[in-house]
């Protein structure tokens, strides 16, 4: 399928919008996962797990906070589906999954090409009028 050209100019699938075909329960999964994704203390628990699973412990160490507040962002994490905890004996280990942050990196990169398009066609606009003016 064609999306657009340099120019800005439309094609059908530039046309179609992420959210179109998102049902009710796929859209809150979106809600949940940027709501956990706007806590600093939570991001700094998945760019940890980036780099493979850990116990929540392991993950509770680098933070001036209690076990406690940690299992509540991992809660979050949990609840919006990008971690995923596995009990193994006394320990929980915990581990990531890109599933939802694709999804909302695929909601992302489509507004990001809306706005190039439309920083391309206000960079087009100026360079014509420069050119008109001078």
């Amino acid at each position: 399928m064609k999306s657009s050209d340099r120019t800005g100019r439309r094609t059908p699938e530039s046309t179609q919008t992420p959210h179109k075909d998102l049902s009710p329960a796929s859209s809150a999964r979106l809600d949940s996962v940027f709501s956990a994704l706007s806590n600093p203390t939570r991001r700094e628990i998945l760019a940890r797990l980036s780099r493979g699973e850990s116990t929540v412990t392991a993950l509770a160490e680098p933070f001036d906070m209690s076990l406690p507040a940690i299992s509540k962002h991992l809660r979050v994490l949990e609840e919006a589906h990008v971690i995923s905890k596995v009990k193994e004996g006394r320990t929980y280990r915990c581990r990531l999954d890109l599933v939802p942050l694709v999804q909302a990196a695929r909601w992302v990169n489509f507004y990001r090409g809306l706005w190039e398009r439309q920083l391309d066609s206000l960079s087009e606009y100026l360079k014509d009028t420069r050119e008109v003016e001078g």
